[in-house]
């Protein structure tokens, strides 16, 4: 289940590809490092939800953010990007 949500969020990032603007690209590619990074971490617990990726995608980019890795307009543009793909993805 865990590997069907991630390719299902990988596709919509893909998809974004060819119409992005710099700052969608640049969200989508953060994204892409935060997730995978998630999904292997969650790999090897027992919780392969949608919920348990977004609870570990999230924390990992709050941690990111209390390391300065983001301005405020980019947290705000991969959190935001981050909700939405997750909606979209759950509910495909």
């Amino acid at each position: 289940m865990i590997a069907e949500f991630e390719s299902r969020i990988l596709a919509l990032i893909d998809d974004m590809v060819d119409t992005a603007g710099d700052d969608e690209l640049f969200a989508s590619g953060y994204l892409r490092g935060h997730l995978t990074l998630a999904i292997a971490e969650l790999e090897a617990g027992d919780d392969h939800s949608p919920e348990a990726v977004y609870a570990q995608v999230g924390n990992s980019l709050q941690k990111a953010i209390h390391a300065g890795e983001l301005s405020p307009r980019d947290q705000s543009l991969v959190l935001g990007m981050w909700d939405t793909l997750y909606q979209r993805a759950k509910f495909k």
